[in-house]
């Protein structure tokens, strides 16, 4: 790769890093994009140059955050804590629990855009789509598990997946864990006639019980790769209340 390419890839993804922690934590309509001009540390016109409208950088950070979020955390986490589809679909809540709690917990960014802008907006749109493959994760699981009706479980589980988000952002300490719960008692009504138990198929605890303090997710220098670490603004929520 030549310098300039070098080059071209650094400024998209400063651009693409500085509107991800600003679009997570306080939305998009409330970010304008020279502030995320100023937080990514580029010249004013090189927003444009990469990004010719607002909503095509959302839509990038939205695709980051299904790279980072859907399949870093929850799909791979989730996938590592279990030898089987039930405690894979299971430990899904284990992996809430300690993201509830970090430091940079921020709540769902493909249901905030939605609520955000609607159903009826590109954006919107989007985050519907996101939102639809975490869905699909869940709903392969089920079917490796033998689950009956894998579709009408994968969105009844899903129902519980975002609730227990919201329920974190008003300041439930066990939401993951209630959530963990009502899993279970859908997973046991979606098992055909004559399975084991269920108390044979447990997840394994949440590396939280071991002492494990779960990584950061979703800052400025994670996302470049540490080069640079701007500063953190907590002044601002997540768009969820």
């Amino acid at each position: 790769m030549t310098t300039s390419r070098h080059a071209v890839v650094g400024v998209r993804e400063r651009i693409v890093a500085a509107a991800y922690e600003l679009f997570t934590r306080r939305g998009v309509r409330d970010v304008d994009t020279d502030e995320v001009v100023v937080r990514a540390g580029i010249a004013p016109g090189a927003l444009a140059e990469y990004f010719p409208t607002k909503d095509e950088l959302v839509l990038a950070v939205l695709r980051r955050r299904e790279e980072l979020w859907t399949f870093a955390l929850v799909e791979e986490q989730s996938r590592t804590r279990g030898s089987t589809p039930v405690q894979q679909l299971l430990a899904i809540f284990d992996v809430f629990e300690e993201w509830f709690v970090s430091r940079d917990f921020d709540a769902c960014t493909f249901i905030n855009v939605l609520l955000e802008m609607g159903a009826d907006h590109p954006i919107g749109r989007a985050g519907i789509e996101h939102l639809g493959t975490i869905r699909d994760i869940v709903r392969g699981r089920a079917e490796q598990a033998g689950l009956t009706d894998p579709d009408d479980f994968a969105r009844t589980f899903h129902i519980l997946m975002k609730g227990s988000i919201i329920a974190a952002a008003e300041g439930d300490e066990h939401a993951a864990r209630r959530a963990k719960r009502l899993g279970r008692t859908l997973i046991e009504a979606h098992r055909p006639p004559g399975s084991a138990p269920l108390d044979d198929d447990l997840p394994v605890r949440t590396r939280r019980d071991q002492g494990y303090q779960p990584r950061r997710l979703g800052t400025y220098g994670d996302l470049v790769g540490g080069r640079e670490r701007m500063p953190r603004d907590d002044s601002d929520g997540c768009a969820v209340q």
